[in-house]
Order: structure tokens, then sequence, then C-alpha cells
């Protein structure tokens, strides 16, 4: 059956799916039918040729349990022996690697596009590569997309049994060695989260690279405001060749604004029923994947998993060369069965940044964070806006007018030796409002160089003047500015099952709004961190009325914060926020 809770999804018209054989790729163009794929082949202009002969099953028809029929690419390695396959589960189109779309993007990045064959769906493997060593990789269009029956969904139950369904009738196939994965980054990491909690029989391992975890949390009410704007960028993707409807997250969003609703409840992944092994990839910078990754960690329930933190985006991190050879050797044992050495692995390999190319990575660790990571409290002095390690006996309030420049308040610390923070940091603020019933707050940790410049780190290549333009106020999963949150006033309420002394942990069911001289106590979530401070380097927490860091991705607009009269921080006395970090000794004295 259809999963039950379509019946609550608002649906819209699908946008139309062009297949002129360009818009959706080379290969688009829909036939049911097997090729082969021959050695130093060009699939388009500006694209690798291929490294060897690959089989491609196009177009290749799988019915879903409630009957609704998908349609798949798959390349297999021309071989007799029986593969196993890796499965790239997204709504981009299964042929769209050659998409002009992709090819402007990559090129943007300073990525190109001759690191790939252009068989590639976006954000998933390559199939030259891996048909080489040994595997099959499918490409499905979701139900909905493309030429696939049914209306699509985003997120959740329906997509988890879809790919159960794919996984089995993929294991059940003639050259199929029985055993199958999920990999991939965005879109592809964070299905996995829901797919691999149905556990499939033929779920052997997934690969997860930065994927958020919770609809409503991590992307369409962040800190719980209210973000329209990226979800329209992603549901432009929702392409129909048969007159499909569209699940439609805007309409939702304003049908069901709080995260009680079936919606959204079923939009919640539930890692801790994932048992198969599992190889996790994240970063402190991705502003929008960040969060769910680290969160899907602390409650896998897999025994045998790993996580490794890079320092730079997913796109160039997930195709570098020797990043795809080791996850070679993770797949190489579990589904090919190679005595590789694979579990001698760190279980935590972390980074600590510095933002002026001294980063260290894969530093390894039994856990995230790290044992020696303790937590301690920097309290705010409103009077001379520092960071001290006690607090003010007597309260000093800060005003600041949410409506006029600067729209903030900072505090800053210079610290005398060199500091390490690794872990997850949060902000503790007592605040109200004047004139108005809420607050949108947003928190960002600064690091300050000795001259008091402030600093970030592109984490793509290329670092030109269109990306200057681009991330200096936003794209902010391309460069790393430091640790943020963001929370709204009234929706402050903590959920006591989740929340911990390190993570605070929203229910999102209730609106709270203020009273005129009401202060209220905000525990605000912040990124996790691995950041390294010198003598004389300073580190300032900014406390603002909106998103200095900008949207996620260049040409779309972030939040809209809802900010009117006068904010008040207090900062003393039974009043003392504080900004709470994960700080850890030297590495020298941990050597």
């Amino acid at each position: 059956m259809t999963s039950k809770i379509t019946e609550k999804m608002c649906f819209s018209p699908s946008f139309d799916y062009i297949d002129n054989g360009i818009e959706h790729g080379v290969l688009s163009p829909f036939e049911t039918k097997e090729i082969i794929l021959k050695k130093g082949q060009q699939i388009a202009e500006g694209f690798k040729p291929l490294t060897g002969n690959i089989k491609m099953l196009k177009d290749i028809p799988v019915k879903l349990r409630d009957g609704i029929t998908i349609y798949t690419d798959i390349y297999l390695p021309v071989t007799e022996d029986k593969v196993p396959i890796l499965i790239a589960w997204s709504p981009y189109g299964k042929s769209a690697g050659t998409a002009p779309r992709y090819k402007n993007l990559f090129n943007m990045l300073g990525m190109g596009n001759q690191w790939n064959s252009g068989l590639t769906k976006f954000e998933a493997p390559d199939p030259d590569y891996w048909c080489a060593h040994g595997y099959a990789v499918c490409n499905p269009d979701m139900r909905g997309i493309a030429h696939s029956e049914g209306d699509i969904t985003m997120i959740g139950s329906q997509e988890a049994e879809d790919g159960y369904d794919l996984i089995e009738w993929l294991s059940a196939q003639s050259w199929s060695n029985g055993k199958t994965a999920l990999t991939g980054t965005s879109y592809l990491a964070f299905s996995q989260w829901y797919i691999a909690a149905e556990q499939p029989p033929h779920l052997t391992c997934i690969n997860p690279t930065e994927g958020l975890a919770d609809g409503y949390r991590d992307l369409a009410f962040i800190g719980g405001i209210p973000d329209e704007n990226f979800i329209e960028r992603l549901q432009v993707n929702h392409v129909s060749a048969k007159g499909s409807k569209r699940e439609d997250l805007i309409k939702e969003m304003n049908t069901y604004p709080l995260a009680d609703a079936d919606i959204w409840k079923d939009k919640v992944s539930d890692p801790s029923k994932i048992t198969v092994p599992a190889f996790l990839i994240a970063s402190y910078s991705n502003t929008l994947h960040t969060m769910g990754t680290f969160r899907s960690w602390r409650t896998l329930g897999s025994k045998e998993k790993w996580l490794r933190i890079h320092d730079c985006q997913e796109w160039p991190y997930y195709y570098d060369e020797n990043n795809t050879q080791e996850l070679r050797r993770f797949f190489d044992y579990y589904l090919l069965e190679k005595d590789n050495g694979w579990t001698a692995t760190p279980n935590v390999r972390y980074s600590l940044i510095d933002f002026q190319g001294g980063n260290k990575t894969d530093l390894p660790s039994e856990t995230f964070p790290p044992e020696a990571s303790k937590h301690k409290r920097y309290y705010m002095n409103g009077k001379f806006r520092t960071l001290q390690e006690s607090p003010e006996s007597e309260d000093f309030p800060l005003k600041y007018a949410s409506e006029s420049i600067p729209g903030r308040t900072s505090f800053q610390m210079t610290f005398d030796k060199e500091t390490h923070f690794v872990g997850y940091p949060k902000a503790k603020l007592f605040m109200e409002v004047e004139k108005y019933d809420d607050m949108d707050i947003f928190v960002w940790i600064q690091k300050l160089d000795k001259f008091g410049n402030v600093l970030s780190e592109f984490v793509v290549p290329n670092h030109g003047s269109a990306l200057q333009d681009f991330t200096q106020d936003g794209a902010s999963a391309l460069r790393y500015k430091g640790a943020w949150g963001r929370l709204r006033a009234s929706m402050r309420h903590l959920d006591s099952q989740v929340t911990t002394e390190e993570v605070p942990a929203y229910s999102f069911n209730r609106v709270e709004k203020l009273a005129q001289g009401e202060i209220v106590e905000l525990d605000i979530a912040l990124s996790p961190i691995g950041l390294s401070y010198k003598a004389g380097e300073t580190l300032r927490v900014v406390v603002s009325t909106k998103d200095e860091l900008g949207s996620v991705m260049p040409g779309t607009p972030g939040c809209t914060p809802d900010n009117k009269g006068i904010h008040i921080i207090h900062t003393g006395g039974e009043y003392a926020s504080y900004l709470q970090l994960p700080e850890m000794p030297s590495l020298s004295s941990m050597e």
C-alpha cells in the first residue's frame, strides 16, 4: 500500500520534464534497453573518457509494493561475476550527469567536470570508477520523477518504503551478489537515514556524506524560524513526464507550522533503528547538513560505525581521488568481503580548523567529542563587552535596536595561550524585547587574528571574485565562517527527552509569545566545532537580529527574521548569560 502519511500531504502540480536530451542529460531520452558503453568513449564534451567497458541497463522498470512502477538506470562491469550494487537515491535525475545546471555548478565551484565520466548522477558515485572496481551503480528516478509513476514525496516513510523495495529487487537480480549499499552526499545522504531504518534484509552498509536528518528542524524551520527559499530551490527538481503531483513543503509549512504534526513527525529520521555498518562523513562548515549529520551520529544504532570530519565542502570531498579510494576500502570490506584491515580505522577522525592554512585533519579519537574535551563557560560582561570565566554579580542589560544598524551586540576574549575547542558549543542567553512579542536570535562564533581581522576560509577550490561576492554575506555552505545557531524565542521550549547538557533540543510543539518586561531563558544549540586559537588571537561571539552568515547557496535568499522593537540581553546576577565551549588540552600535552 501507499504510505498513509500521503493522505495528509499537500500537493501541487509537478514541474514539466523537458526530454530533449539536453536539459536532463544526453542519456535522458526514455527507452528501455541494454547498451555497451565502450572504453575511451566520451559521454559529452568536457567529461573524461570512459576507462573501461560498461554495460548500461537503461530505463529498467521496478514495481513497488503498491503497484507503482519506477524506472532506474543500472551500470554494470562487463563480467560474468556477480557484483554488489551502490544505490544513489534522490530526485535529481538518473541521467542528469551532463545536464547544464550541474556542469555550470561544478564549474562555478572550481571543480570543473573532468573528474567524472558524465554518467554520474548529481551527488552520486561515478559509475566509471566503481564499475572498474567490480561494482554496479544503480541510479533510480524516485516515485513521480521523470517517467516514474506515482506522486512525488519528499523525505519520510514513503521514500523509505520505496527504497526498501528497490534494494530487495536489486538483490534478486541474476547479476547481483545479494549485497547493496547506499551512498552519496546531501539528499543522497539524508535519504539513507530513512531507508536504512526500514532495515531492508539485503542492505549491507551505508555511507551518508553530509545530510540533514529532520525535515522540520534541519530544513523548513531551523531554530523554529521558517525558511521557504531553499525549499523552493529543491522543489524545482520535482519534474514529471506523466503529470504527477509533487509534495509541496511550502504549503505544508503554512498548513502545519508546528513539529508535532504527523507530516513533520514522519520526516524525523530514527538512526537508532539502523543496524548495518556505517561510514559517516561530516564537516563543521555545512550550514544545511552539519547539525543533522552529527545528531544522527549521536543516535546511530550501528555497532560498526565510523565518523570522519573533514575540512572542505561535501562535493570536492566526495569526489577527491584519495577519499574515493578510502571509501572503496570500506565497501570492499563489506560488499566484496576483502580482508583489507578496514576495521582498524579509528572510530572517529576529526579536524581542527585555524582559518590560516594550518588545519589539522584526521586526528584520531574513540568518540566525538574526544574524552579530553570538557565544558567550560565564558560569561558575558555587558559593561566591557568581554567574555570571562566567572559571572558578574550584578546584571548589566545591553540594548540594541532590531530594525536599525548594527542590529547586534558582541563579546570578545583574547587568548594568552594556544587553545582548542572540539565538540558541541551552546549559548545560554537571558533576553527580553521591548515593543514586540517575539525575537529571532542568531548567534555566531568568530575567530579574529592578532590584528582584529575576522577570519574565514573557502571550502571549495574556487576563490575568485565571483565566489568572494556570493560568500561575503551568503553562500555559507561554500565558505566556513565559524559555529552558528539560531532560535525563535517563542519556540524556545526544550524537549526534556532529548536535551542534554551539551546539546539543547526543542519540541517546537508550542508558541510562547513574550510579554512586556518578561525575561526569557534561551538555550541555543550551536553547530559542532573543531577550532584552534593561538596566543594573541580572539574569539568573538555575535548575538544578532539577522543571519550574519547569509543564505546556504548562491542565488537563494536566506530566511526572513521576524524582529521588531528593542532587544535586551542580560549579563549578570541571576541573568548571567554565557557561552559554553568544549575546551581541549593542547595537542602537545595529549601526545
